[in-house]
């Protein structure tokens, strides 16, 4: 675990090159928690991310410690009331529906139909995932529980929710996306690690009750921070596209 109480020096700051091949998304933190100024130091250095015509159309609502334990408890409440009401027969199904039912009230759809060859990338990316994890594929108690785990943070002691601004369609997103990378990045070469998180999208309440979110912006994605375990599934690499497979032929 790294000490955590300074950024690094710029000098000993690992290369953008380094950094893409280094990065990954983790699934385990360990729990120490991360400096209010070193949350600011990343932040500060992913500000630098382009967008379009500089508009910047992003923000950000940083939780840590009980901030992030409530909302934590709130979302993993809502997942698994949801999940409960999956795995119930027609009569336990009809009765729930009487107490509600906690259907998704993010900003964005977070479930959604891949295209074939998006959809075989996605599958090949959850299957070496948990197979790693060692969880066999019927084992649906299993899973459950492996994706219980995003509302948790993956133990992450902070989270970053990112918001984008609705007046901008695509170029919004484009541009968060970009600041996202550039935050991962950041995060990365200062010892620490990210996991860019859609599912926290899904139920948007928990975190709007406890922010003053601007108008005009949409919850996109959680971001969570912290220093990497030394769990197995952090080195999980799936495999890229290659250089051909990137490039569009000519006619």
């Amino acid at each position: 675990m790294q000490d955590g109480t300074a950024s690094k020096p710029a000098d000993t700051l690992i290369s953008v090159d380094a950094a893409l091949k280094a990065r990954r998304s983790i699934r385990d933190f360990d729990a120490a928690p991360v400096p209010e100024a070193l949350v600011e130091d990343i932040l500060t250095a992913a500000l630098n991310a382009p967008s379009w015509g500089n508009v910047q159309p992003y923000r950000v609502a940083v939780a840590s410690a009980t901030l992030a334990q409530d909302i934590s408890r709130d979302l993993m409440a809502t997942y698994e009331r949801a999940m409960a009401f999956r795995g119930a027969g027609l009569l336990k199904r009809l009765k729930m529906l009487r107490g509600g039912i906690p259907s998704p009230d993010g900003d964005f759809n977070t479930i959604m139909r891949y295209p074939p060859e998006l959809d075989a990338r996605y599958k090949a990316t959850g299957k070496g995932l948990y197979e790693l994890l060692g969880i066999k594929r019927g084992d649906r108690a299993a899973r459950d529980q492996q994706m219980g785990r995003n509302f948790a943070f993956f133990g992450a002691p902070t989270v970053l929710f990112v918001f984008c601004s609705a007046d901008l369609g695509a170029y919004a997103a484009l541009d968060t996306g970009a600041f996202i990378q550039s935050l991962a990045l950041a995060a990365h070469a200062r010892g620490l690690g990210t996991c860019a998180q859609a599912a926290l999208a899904t139920w948007a309440a928990p975190v709007k009750t406890r922010f003053d979110i601007p108008e005009g912006y949409k919850l996109i994605c959680g971001v969570a921070l912290g220093y990497p375990s030394a769990e197995p599934v952090n080195a999980y690499a799936p495999q890229r596209r290659t250089l051909d497979e990137l490039l569009i032929p000519g006619r």
